[in-house]
């Protein structure tokens, strides 16, 4: 049976992303999955880094759970919005609290890159702006983008990652959130 985690990073529970992860949940409940969420805004935890990797932080409990889930999901959903060519400080603290050596990756001598542990998961990125698609992919590069699925995910092991953009939110209408809302039911519902 597939295990499937959602986490959504946008530090509002009552935000469009929220929506939209709930909807996908709702769609998976339709299939064999077991589902696991994470709404980052909702744990407990320092998103600093404070030591960076010469001394480990103490893991908060929220975090301890959170790294569970994060090892046994098959297939990790994530929704965020972008900001500033980013992705929220909640969500960037998260990763770095999560994402630690000897979790998600480990380093072997005389290899320059370190091994991803994470490998033989996939995952599925949403991401809502008001930055047109197009704009972010060739005039600012996508930062946020190259950032959170190569240089996190795929480092990680990660794979495949595949990407959806939903722009522009801001004065969007209600009929394109709502068809937004429904393809992601149906894409969690589809989920195999």
């Amino acid at each position: 049976m597939k295990q499937v985690l959602i986490i959504n990073g946008h530090p509002d529970i009552q935000s469009y992303n929220h929506a939209l992860s709930e909807a996908y949940k709702n769609g998976v409940s339709n299939t064999n999955a077991i589902i696991d969420t994470i709404n980052i805004s909702e744990l407990d935890f320092n998103p600093n880094l404070r030591f960076g990797y010469r001394k480990r932080t103490e893991l908060e409990p929220d975090l301890k759970d959170a790294i569970e889930k994060l090892k046994r999901a098959d297939h990790i959903v994530w929704f965020f919005p972008l900001w500033w060519a980013g992705y929220p400080a909640i969500m960037k603290g998260f990763i770095d609290r999560t994402f630690l050596p000897g979790i998600t990756f480990k380093f072997e001598e005389g290899n320059e890159l370190p091994i991803g542990l994470l490998k033989g998961k996939s995952a599925s990125v949403f991401i809502t702006s008001d930055t047109p698609e197009l704009y972010d992919k060739e005039v600012m590069k996508q930062p946020a983008l190259n950032q959170f699925k190569i240089a996190t995910l795929e480092f990680c092991g990660i794979s495949p990652v595949n990407v959806t953009y939903i722009s522009t939110i801001t004065d969007s209408s209600e009929e394109f959130r709502k068809n937004w809302i429904d393809k992601l039911y149906r894409l969690g519902a589809e989920l195999k």
